[in-house]
């Protein structure tokens, strides 16, 4: 393994440059890039597929920690942060993420994989297909619907790797909220699920056989060591293409992008 340690930090970089990007550039979260680029590359590097994915997912979550942090603290100086919902939405994602991490220490690996590929793909068809003016109500739910919207976020995200960014925007906006508010908001909930779920990860790998070097349970802490930095470099370049191009065609190759990563989780899966 020792001998892979440099093409496995450069693809680790490359992961974090383009994770960054992607990040400014469409208003998600790093892991929805991060986690399949990650199980691939721990592919390569032959490491045992039972493990594989649990791996992926818990390395991102951690990488989306200091990630979430200044991206919520920029937003706040803004005033772009909705706290009322923040708010009221946090002990329902707390729930859902205690839940996602229980099932995610039940659940095999290819079980994982399944999960990402049909979220993923659910995610492409809501960017490709839904009409960003199309509403479920004309305010955000912060009684009993939020808490229950907040704990399926938590859960599907705490199982997918990913922040509050990219289901966060998605519910957010379904509720008329203005999409850079939304984003904003979104990124308090990616402060929530990433803590707490990371640990739940180090806690389920706890004595694992066949981790990678630095690896404490399912996070691996080279990854999470290389991964951040080029995020946090990459992220502005992303943000200034971001008011450069048109929404509309970034929402179209995202999805595409999206609908591709789901087809090879899903060839994975079946393979």
């Amino acid at each position: 393994m020792e001998a892979d340690l440099i093409p496995f930090a450069i693809a680790l970089l490359a992961t974090g440059l383009v994770a960054g990007v992607l990040a400014g550039l469409l208003g998600v979260g790093g892991g929805i890039v991060i986690v399949p680029v990650l199980y691939h590359v721990f592919a390569v590097l032959g490491i045992d597929e039972s493990i594989r994915m649990h791996l992926a997912v818990g390395t991102s979550l951690a990488t989306i920690i200091p990630t979430t942090v200044r991206s919520m603290l920029a937003h706040a100086e803004h005033g772009a942060v909705d706290f009322k919902v923040l708010r009221a939405w946090v002990p329902g994602i707390l729930i859902g993420v205690l839940a996602g991490a229980f099932i995610a220490g039940m659940v095999s690996g290819e079980t994982l994989t399944l999960i990402f590929a049909v979220f993923v793909l659910l995610f492409a068809a809501n960017l490709a297909f839904v009409d960003e003016r199309w509403t479920l109500g004309d305010a955000v739910p912060v009684r009993l619907g939020g808490t229950a919207f907040a704990a399926t976020m938590g859960a599907l995200s705490t199982l997918m790797g990913i922040g509050g960014g990219t289901m966060g925007v998605t519910m957010l906006t379904l509720f008329a909220m203005p999409i850079h508010r939304a984003v904003a908001t979104a990124a308090g909930f990616g402060m929530v699920i990433a803590l707490p779920g990371a640990l739940s990860y180090v806690v389920n790998g706890w004595g694992v056989d066949a981790l990678p070097p630095g690896s404490i349970g399912y996070v691996n802490l080279i990854g999470f060591a290389l991964i951040v930095p080029a995020t946090v470099l990459t992220a502005p370049l992303g943000v200034r293409w971001a008011h450069n191009m048109d929404r509309a065609v970034l929402r179209r190759v995202f999805a595409i992008f999206l609908a591709l990563t789901s087809a090879r989780m899903f060839w994975d899966y079946l393979g």
